[in-house]
């Protein structure tokens, strides 16, 4: 028996863990461990060769993803997500603003957190990933042919997404829990009446195999917990989710001191094959729920997006041996399976200990019987009858677990700042690592699949003090990669990272580059306002609607010059880049635009809106340095008066 600890206590442990994290934080060692030797050497990618590893990086409060090669370190790219990016007019062209459209209306950011990559065989196969927004609960699915986003479902029924998005085996899901507990369906109640009214929702999207498409297949209602974060089952495991929880106390206020006075939350384990037989059976129920779809076609080169309106709904009064709870101290937030399928490894925010459940001991608890009562009518298994055991004195803070295929295990633990190494099997720590500052998530590649490349662990840090040249209030936040090749972790480098690193997944890079799109065919291009040819270039007038039907090619647009466009004209540019040559984007802005530049990959069309608020002749020209002569690359829109006369005329330079 565990005896609840007052406030008080609670508020004496959280500053006993900050003092103890203040002192095991100092480097005492660090000339022996940090970037000593030839670590160098181990990051260097001469120039012209390509890394080893694609690393995927959440940007938090940036709303994007990172993509920076491993082991060097090196920045390739920002996909553009959940936030609009002025970089290629994401979510400012016509043609992406559907993107961000939510019940809510055009949701310009969001919180991105949680990376994770389509599976195979429990195995990253290099077709997809997917990202959570946190704020307004949505799943997207970015292609990596393109490293294009093209797929963002809204998640009715929640309130931060956090467990999200984690696949099964093979991509048959990726799920979400809600973080935030919310009247369900959603209605106006005193917040203080939270245990009677709150609840959460488990969410199961389809991912249809061959197109990636993604639909809301059934939520299951969940008590009014808090959910943190999720893994599939895999090996003996598969057909089943873990899910982290915390605030089982149902606490609304002050949730620091009034979710921390259970000794033990719980992860929920999920029998996703049992719902979907309850599915088949009828027992899920209709509810009313709007959401939104939004698909980016790469045809049609715009989005469409469909808006839905209900869900299925599986309750667990209706739906026995679907869900059990197994108690974990002390506040869970990871909830991490081993390769083999057989470990489920908790990480208690303020837990003395690290936990490791067995699945086959939590199957013959279920069959056994051995429960310890019950949460709204979901049994809760005996801790002892499914422990496999426990990991003593791991460190302050534990987290997140990933393994390296080899038997060991890493944490991070985020109140001593550094990654704890240690044996499945035995429980033992084997060997310990201090990170600066302040570690939340770490990666490796591979590292939640059934074989990961154990060879590196990035560490994804939240605090950055002495690392870096000041940069104002604000600095940077960082990653750091560890050689976990040898006995002996080794400290190779650091880098910034844009944002805040929530988490990250990695994948050998040739996995990813076969897959790899280089244009996209103009004779596929199906886009309403395409132009294939410049001999079809051409300005139409429809009412105060001007379109222009234009095209761009080195080193020119067609047309380049157009005159009769009136104040209080709307004009929109449909620019189609005509090239069928590898990474020949062109880019097109207009003077006084309010809205955004376009960047037009090869065989794309593109859209943006022009109000012209006054009279006058305005400059066009291409913005992405195309060829030696990007700079003749220009044009002119001439704006006459409101009621002139000033004839439509365009110019294709003949």
């Amino acid at each position: 028996m565990f005896r609840k600890p007052s406030a008080r206590i609670v508020y004496a442990s959280l500053v006993v863990l900050a003092l103890a994290a203040v002192w095991i934080g100092c480097p005492a060692k660090k000339e022996a461990t940090i970037g000593s030797g030839d670590a160098a050497s181990k990051v260097f990618v001469p120039p012209g060769s390509y890394d080893e590893f694609y690393a995927f990086l959440s940007g938090g409060f940036s709303g994007q993803v990172s993509v920076y090669g491993l082991p060097s370190g090196r920045l390739f790219k920002t996909i553009p997500v959940f936030a609009v990016n002025p970089e290629n007019g994401w979510g400012f062209n016509e043609e992406t603003k559907g993107m961000l459209q939510t019940t809510d209306g055009f949701i310009p950011w969001d919180d991105s957190h949680h990376p994770e990559l389509s599976m195979t065989d429990g195995t990253p196969d290099g077709r997809w990933l997917f990202i959570n927004a946190n704020n307004s609960p949505r799943i997207a699915r970015i292609d990596l042919g393109t490293f294009r986003t093209e797929e963002i479902i809204e998640i009715p029924n929640s309130g931060g997404s956090h467990a999200s998005p984690f696949t099964t085996i093979n991509t048959e899901y990726v799920v979400s829990a809600t973080r935030f507990s919310v009247p369900t369906p959603q209605a106006d109640v005193a917040i203080n009446s939270y245990k009677q009214n709150f609840k959460g929702a488990i969410s199961f999207v389809k991912v249809d195999p061959k197109e990636g498409h993604m639909d809301l297949a059934f939520q299951i209602l969940v008590p009014g917990f808090n959910y943190d974060l999720s893994h599939a089952g895999k090996g003996p495991s598969h057909g089943w989710f873990f899910f982290s929880t915390y605030n089982t106390e149902q606490a609304h206020t002050l949730l620091e001191v009034n979710a921390s006075q259970n000794d033990k939350d719980f992860i929920m384990a999920v029998n996703w094959k049992k719902a979907e037989e309850y599915i088949k059976q009828g027992k899920a129920k209709p509810w009313a729920s709007e959401y939104y779809i939004n698909r980016y076609d790469d045809n049609k080169h715009t989005t469409i997006s469909e808006k839905k309106k209900q869900v299925m709904m599986l309750d667990p009064k209706d739906c026995p041996d679907m869900l059990y709870l197994m108690p974990c101290p002390k506040s869970p937030h990871g909830a991490d399976v081993d390769p083999s399928g057989e470990y489920i490894v908790g990480g208690g925010k303020l837990a003395t200990v690290i936990p490791v459940f067995s699945f086959s001991k939590m199957i013959k608890a279920i069959e056994g019987k051995a429960f310890d009562g019950d949460r709204d009518g979901i049994p809760v298994l005996k801790y002892d009858a499914v422990l496999a055991g426990e990991v003593q004195e791991p460190g302050l803070g534990p987290l997140h677990t990933e393994f390296d295929g080899k038997g060991y295990a890493y944490t991070s633990h985020f109140v001593s700042s550094e990654v704890v190494k240690w044996k499945l099997g035995t429980w033992e720590v084997v060997d310990r690592m201090p990170t600066y500052y302040s570690i939340g998530h770490l990666m490796i590649p591979g590292g939640d699949s059934k074989q990961p490349w154990g060879k590196y662990v990035l560490a994804m840090n939240k605090i950055t003090k002495d690392r870096y040249l000041p940069t104002g209030p604000e600095l940077t936040q960082s990653a750091q990669l560890i050689d976990i090749s040898g006995d002996k972790m080794r400290m190779l480098s650091d880098f910034p990272t844009i944002g805040e690193p929530h988490y990250a997944q990695g994948i050998a890079a040739d996995l990813v580059r076969k897959h790899e799109v280089k244009i996209f065919d103009i004779n596929k291009n199906e886009h309403k306002y395409a132009t294939k040819s410049e001999k079809d270039a051409k300005v139409v007038r429809e009412g105060k609607e001007v379109h222009v039907y234009m095209t761009a090619s080195r080193s020119h647009f067609a047309p380049d010059n157009i005159e009769g466009v009136k104040v209080g004209d709307v004009v929109y540019f449909h620019v189609t880049n005509l090239e069928q040559d590898w990474d020949v984007p062109h880019g097109f802005a207009i003077k006084g635009n309010n809205n955004a530049e376009l960047l037009i990959m090869p065989g794309e069309t593109a859209t943006v809106r022009w109000e012209p608020k006054t009279p006058g002749v305005y400059p066009m020209y291409c913005t992405d340095f195309c060829s030696a002569l990007h700079q003749e690359m220009q044009g002119y829109v001439r704006v006459s008066a409101a009621g002139s006369n000033t004839a439509l005329t365009f110019s294709t330079g003949k």
